[in-house]
């Protein structure tokens, strides 16, 4: 959590210190406004540093939104490979351990998902491309996922792999944005939730062939 810029003072701070406030600050920022709106004079206001010493630590905004998305890029890539390394069980299936390490990963900075997925990067930059990366690396880890769950119904389709790892990224970012709007909510009783409403879901598909 950031410091109020009320409370935060510009000496007797070690720098480290004041390093990690300004990264929670940026990365809040950076993950509810996006890039294109935040500022670093904002930033800066939140944590109660100026704005000069804010470029001296970080140096550009863009350098200061890759300081923010490189360790939320590499703690989800990290999470969910451990997910999918695990066995699956009956109890917790690949899907809900996936989940279960994503709100994990993300407890306590909800909105980093949204620095990863922002829209509003320009074009051909190095925020951009590193952005890219990390998204491509999580939907191969998707396809993957997708691609395996398919086998087991039968379906060697790539196009609905596809289709499922496009669908399932959505449902991600769909499910991190309620959360946001929940924050009450656990990493463990989202993923409860999580396996209530796939729960249904399936219901609802034998429910519909039953009937046809």
């Amino acid at each position: 959590m950031t410091t109020p810029a009320s409370k935060a003072g510009t000496k007797g701070v070690p720098r480290a210190t004041r390093e990690q406030q300004v990264l929670a600050a940026a990365t809040e920022e950076f993950g509810r406004r996006g890039y294109e709106a935040t500022t670093v004079a904002a930033v800066a206001t939140r944590v109660g540093v100026t704005k000069p010493l804010l470029h001296h630590y970080f140096g550009s905004k863009q350098d200061l939104y890759l300081a923010c998305l490189n360790p939320v890029g590499d703690r989800l890539l990290h999470a969910i490979r451990t997910a999918m390394a695990e066995q699956a069980s009956a109890a917790r299936p690949t899907a809900l351990r996936v989940l279960h390490a994503l709100f994990t990963a993300l407890d306590g900075q909800r909105e980093a998902w949204f620095v990863l997925y922002d829209a509003t990067l320009p074009p051909d930059g190095d925020a951009a491309r590193r952005a890219a990366y990390y998204r491509r690396a999580i939907d191969d880890l998707a396809a993957t996922g997708t691609a395996d769950l398919l086998r087991t119904t039968g379906s060697g389709d790539p196009l609905d792999a596809d289709a499922l790892a496009y669908a399932w990224r959505g449902l991600c970012t769909a499910l991190v944005r309620w959360w946001v709007n929940h924050p009450d909510q656990s990493p463990e009783a989202m993923t409860q939730r999580c396996a209530r409403l796939f729960a249904a879901g399936r219901t609802l598909l034998v429910t519909e062939d039953e009937i046809t």
